[in-house]
C-alpha cells in the first residue's frame, strides 16, 4: 500500500498544484496573453488604418497634383492669350502710328510741293518778264512789272 498511498498523495498534490495554478498563476498569464493579443490586434488595425490613410493621402495628392497641373495649364493658356492680345495691340498701335506718320509725311510733301510750285511760278514769271524785256528791248515799269508777275502767277 505504500505505493498506492504515494500515488494517492502525489495525485492530491498534483490536483492542489493544478488548482493553485488555475487560481493564482493562470489568470495573470491569460490576462497578459489577452493584453498582448489585443495590442497585436490594435497594431494590425492601426496598420490597416495607416494603410487606408496612406491610400487616401495618395489619392488627395494625385487630385491636388491634377488640379495644380490644370491650373498651370490654364495659367499658360491665359498667358498665351494675353501675349496674343499684347501683340495685336502692338500691331494696332504700330499701324496707327504708321498711318499718322504717313499722313504727316503726305501733308509735309503737299506743303513742300506747294512751296516748290510757288517758287517755280515766280521763276517762270521772272524768266517770262526777262524774255519779254529782251524781246521788247526796253525796261518795264516796276509797278507794271509787279502787276504782270501777279497776273502770270494766277494764270500758272
Amino acid at each position: 500500500m505504500n505505493l498506492n498511498a504515494t500515488l494517492f498523495a502525489q495525485l492530491i498534490v498534483f490536483f492542489i498544484l493544478v488548482w493553485f495554478t488555475m487560481k493564482y498563476v493562470w489568470p495573470p498569464i491569460v490576462k497578459a496573453l489577452d493584453e498582448r493579443a489585443n495590442k497585436i490586434a490594435e497594431g494590425l488595425a492601426a496598420a490597416e488604418r495607416g494603410k487606408s490613410d496612406f491610400e487616401d493621402a495618395e489619392k488627395r495628392v494625385s487630385e491636388i497634383l491634377a488640379d495644380g497641373r490644370h491650373q498651370v495649364a490654364e495659367m499658360i493658356a491665359n498667358a498665351d492669350k494675353r501675349s496674343q492680345q499684347i501683340v495685336e495691340e502692338a500691331k494696332t498701335h504700330a499701324s496707327d502710328e504708321a498711318a499718322r506718320i504717313l499722313a504727316t509725311a503726305k501733308a509735309d510733301i503737299e506743303q513742300e510741293t506747294t512751296k516748290v510750285r510757288e517758287a517755280l511760278r515766280e521763276q517762270v514769271a521772272t524768266l517770262a518778264v526777262l524774255g519779254a524785256e529782251k524781246i521788247l528791248r526796253r525796261e518795264i515799269d516796276a509797278q507794271k512789272h509787279a502787276d504782270i508777275l501777279s497776273t502770270l502767277k494766277q494764270e500758272l
